[in-house]
């Protein structure tokens, strides 16, 4: 009985503690920074990287995904079995994604 009656406490203690926690926490959250002027933007000229030999590795996964959707449209435009409005399709698809107009013809660049 004794134990029952101190794990309820116990329980009670721990929700309380808890509940204050998460009020102290969300009174502390402070309203985002306003969004700075042109004026008012950092000197960002550290991260000038026009030396560097490499890009950065998102660019290079970009391009390694932009080969292989590529290559797999260049196998769509070979093969006569599939659909003109599918490759088309699919030629928009990633005439977005590259930004520029891509066709059968503009895929032999990658």
């Amino acid at each position: 009985m004794l134990q029952r009656a101190l794990l309820a406490s116990f329980i009670l203690l721990l929700s309380t503690t808890l509940s204050a926690q998460t009020a102290t926490a969300q009174a502390d959250v402070s309203p985002a920074p306003a969004v700075a002027t042109d004026a008012a933007k950092p000197d960002r000229s550290f991260r000038d990287i026009s030396g560097y030999r490499y890009p950065a590795l998102s660019r290079t996964q970009g391009d390694l995904q932009s080969l292989a959707y590529a290559l797999q449209l260049r196998d769509y435009c070979a093969d006569e079995r599939v659909p003109d409005d599918f490759v088309k399709a699919q030629l928009a698809s990633f005439s977005r994604i590259t930004g520029r107009t891509e066709t059968c013809r503009t895929l032999l660049a990658y």
